[in-house]
């Protein structure tokens, strides 16, 4: 029996766009660790207007076919603003991207990215950094180690296969991100306890929770440091006054005030962490619909979260201090406050940090000192054009 071939074509029209984001609901129906997104989520994420990713990117998406049945998805996009970044912190000149793959088999996934390659060499690019689906701060990776449990609230996850057919297009592995798990209920020994007294005993610092009556401004001034802060790391791009408005609108549903800490040195802001509990439960429940019950499900989980797991998706230190002591110290005080108030308050018995470059030696060393484990990773591959 003739097998169809497979078609690759961009995704024109509210249909297609609608295929795009159904497919991996049939993908990973029988995987019990893939958590559903929230449809109306991906299609903000993929819609010019919504998303201010698009100020500043180029975007096609693309479908594979066989026959009339979607087999296949892949994004590929141009950021601009990372066109603009020296080359050795991973993004810079030339460097294209794509992501948002998935695929029934091998044969298409070849072909979904020899196509985003296709599409990437056409306007000028010369190498693929990928995948990144869309933005860095987005969902980045290919998962590679612990698809055997759900990720956490904004983490991917993949089919095992995926790794080797990506592999086999001649991708080699530009960097892992790693997220770590953590029992909080423990404790962090005697070592960290004297740090965080030592600091609190400090009339320089203050660690406060974050206002939610002037929230607006509170995120602007996270999002602030972790432009200052991050703005040497691999992958870095800077995050635009649209997006860093968009975001806070986001999150605003998710954040409580107190499992989000500012560190204040003599009145200024210096260093934050954000923790948000795991919302990947609840939605796991409702399959990524929130009619005709959905939204009444999360909204009574948000509005008290209880047994909730955490995650800790950033944290960062002015630059100027992020060679000195002070900087983990800040970081163990704010840990440590939030921890309490998630056993106390949210009933939760284990956190998730990350994801952490896994050359970033301060963080790996502090998630370490509190006796975390990687229990995730995810790479970025990267291939000339």
């Amino acid at each position: 029996m003739a097998v169809d071939p497979i078609i690759v074509a961009p995704v024109a029209g509210k249909a297609d766009l609608e295929a795009f984001i159904e497919l991996p609901f049939r993908l990973y129906a029988a995987d019990p660790h893939w958590v559903p997104p929230l449809k109306g989520e991906v299609r903000e994420l993929l819609t010019p207007g919504k998303n201010p990713f698009f100020e500043h990117a180029d975007v096609q998406l693309f479908l594979a076919r066989r026959g009339t049945r979607v087999v296949g998805r892949i994004s590929a996009h141009i950021d601009r603003l990372a066109l603009t970044l020296p080359p050795e912190q991973g993004m810079g000149p030339g460097t294209g991207n794509w992501g948002l793959m998935e695929a029934d088999d091998e044969a298409t996934m070849a072909a979904l990215i020899t196509r985003a390659e296709g599409w990437l060499r056409e306007h000028g690019m010369t190498r693929a950094l990928a995948p990144l689906s869309l933005s860095i701060w987005d969902e980045p990776g290919l998962l590679v180690k612990g698809a055997d449990h759900s990720p956490m609230v904004m983490m991917g996850h993949h089919d095992p296969r995926y790794q080797a057919w990506i592999e086999t297009l001649g991708y080699a592995h530009a960097k892992s991100l790693l997220t770590y798990d953590l029992d909080i209920v423990a404790g962090f020994g005697p070592l960290i306890e004297r740090i965080v007294a030592s600091g609190e005993k400090n009339p320089r610092i203050r660690i406060r929770k974050v206002d939610l009556k002037h929230f607006d401004r509170e995120a602007a001034t996270i999002l602030g440091i972790l432009n200052d802060a991050w703005s040497s790391n691999w992958g870095f791009v800077p995050i635009t006054d649209s997006e860093i408005a968009y975001v806070g609108k986001k999150l605003k549903p998710l954040v409580k005030d107190d499992l989000v800490m500012i560190a204040e040195l003599e009145g200024e802001p210096v260093a934050f962490m954000m923790t948000l509990p795991d919302l990947n439960g609840p939605i796991k429940a409702i399959r990524g619909k929130l009619f005709p019950f959905g939204w009444a499900r999360l909204l009574w989980w948000l509005h008290k979260p209880t047994d909730a797991s955490m995650r800790v998706p950033l944290m960062g230190v002015l630059k100027r201090l992020q060679s000195s002591r002070l900087a983990s110290q800040l970081a163990f005080m704010m840990i440590e406050r939030i921890r309490l108030v998630a056993i106390a308050k949210y009933g939760t018995r284990r956190s998730e940090i990350g994801w952490v470059l896994d050359d970033n030696q301060g963080m790996n060393a502090i998630a370490e000192a509190i006796g975390s484990k990687v229990n995730r990773e995810y790479v970025v591959y990267q291939k000339p054009l």
